[in-house]
């Protein structure tokens, strides 16, 4: 048990299992499934602008490799534990499959404030986790990307520093800057690829998307770039909520205007055009879809009872805990799982690692069009296995992505 008194097992391990259970795997498969590959430990002694050291200490969990290099991206945050980035790691190996991109799955973390640490600071933190990292890692091995806390600069310093060892290696990581190897269209991807998903369910679901009325529970880069997508497309977005507070509009809020305001403010609290919000009113806030689109286990048994929202679009890695999830279940409110639904950003990522191996360049229109025939295609094998298992999505989601990486464990003689 940790801290909190959650149980050691994941909820990401309780959703293959049960996967597992249904597909009739063996035992000794269903190890090989949930078991991390390998796991490293560093401790990251940097040279602060005080001049004093200080000591940090990060991670990198390599999941599962049976169907390609393993892919996952780098967080920096205070909590990057190791059983926070093991479980973000075995999502990735789900993703990656659901998805169908010859990936597995990975996971990095530091245990930092970025915010509390300078632009250089920053920048020699990352070279030394490079450093220390940097033999188990590469374009055929295991190839980051950000996350939470971490951009397109960290991935140029990451790129520059594995380079400085390996010669210049693009592909070693992904999100990177366009101008030194990055992907046209990463930046939107995954906001992008969850609106994508949304279009593809919305006849399913019997939602009209026109004038449909949206609620973002997170304005990072995920939760603001499906906002202004989302938008233009003609929904109405009635509520946005961030770490520091919310702003609502029923008649639908400038999502231009508001990312302005949050840029200048740091928040998006304090939006003139829009009445305050709190994070809390904003989950059981009257929508037609609900979108969590920050960080994990946001719906919990305590709120999904007022969950008011005809479908939840899963943006962030697990925010529903399982006990809300059956609850949602229950009462009829359809779930798009995390592994589906935030997979825009690890396919872009494919599409850039591609570009990097072949040295050519796509526009950005192809790229989106790409993404698009991936998600589609990803959400309608899930919507295909509900029908065909009489599942839920997220079940449907893991029992097409845990069966693909057995066939691949098993086609490699591992069992």
């Amino acid at each position: 048990m940790d801290g909190q008194g959650r149980s050691s097992k994941s909820d990401v391990d309780i959703s293959v299992d049960h996967a597992a259970a249904r597909l009739g795997l063996p035992e000794g498969m269903r190890q090989i499934l949930v078991t991390p590959w390998r796991e490293m430990d560093v401790a990251l002694p940097v040279r602060m602008d005080d001049g004093s050291v200080q000591v940090f200490h990060g991670c990198r969990v390599q999941h599962n490799g049976a169907r390609g290099p393993y892919k996952g991206g780098i967080r920096y945050h205070p909590l990057a534990n190791q059983d926070e980035v093991r479980a973000l790691a075995s999502l990735m190996t789900w993703k990656t499959a659901l998805l169908d991109v010859p990936f597995g799955g990975a996971k990095g973390g530091v245990a930092v404030d970025p915010h509390e640490l300078s632009t250089e600071e920053l920048n020699r933190l990352t070279r030394r986790y490079v450093m220390n990292i940097e033999h188990i890692i590469g374009p055929h091995r295991d190839i980051p990307a950000p996350d939470m806390g971490t951009n397109a600069m960290t991935m140029a310093w990451f790129m520059d520093a594995y380079g400085a060892i390996n010669g210049h290696t693009p592909a070693c990581v992904t999100g990177k800057p366009v101008e030194i190897g990055g992907s046209l269209g990463r930046e939107a991807a995954t906001g992008r690829g969850a609106y994508y998903v949304l279009a593809e369910a919305a006849p399913d679901l019997g939602i009209d998307l026109k004038d449909a009325r949206v609620a973002v529970q997170g304005f990072g880069n995920v939760g603001s770039w499906f906002a202004r997508i989302a938008s233009e497309a003609g929904m109405r977005i009635v509520a946005v909520s961030d770490h520091r507070g919310g702003v609502a509009n029923d008649k639908g809020l400038d999502i231009n205007a508001l990312a302005a305001h949050a840029v200048r403010a740091g928040t998006v609290a304090g939006f003139a055009a829009a009445e305050p919000a709190r994070n809390e009113d904003l989950l059981g806030l009257d929508c037609d879809v609900l979108v969590p689109a920050a960080i994990e286990n946001v719906i919990t048994s305590d709120n999904a009872p007022t969950v008011s929202a005809r479908v939840v679009l899963e943006a962030a890695n697990h925010p529903t805990t399982p006990e809300a999830d059956a609850i949602l279940l229950e009462r009829g409110i359809p779930v798009l799982p995390d592994i589906l639904v935030n997979g825009g950003g690890v396919t872009v990522s494919y599409f850039e690692w591609t570009q990097n191996l072949q040295q050519f360049h796509w526009d950005e229109e192809h790229v989106n069009t790409e993404l698009r025939s991936r998600m589609s295609a990803a959400y309608r094998a899930v919507a295909a296995a509900v029908v065909r298992e009489g599942v839920s999505h997220r079940e449907a989601a893991f029992l097409i992505g845990v069966q693909r990486v057995a066939r691949a464990v098993e086609l490699r003689g591992y069992v």
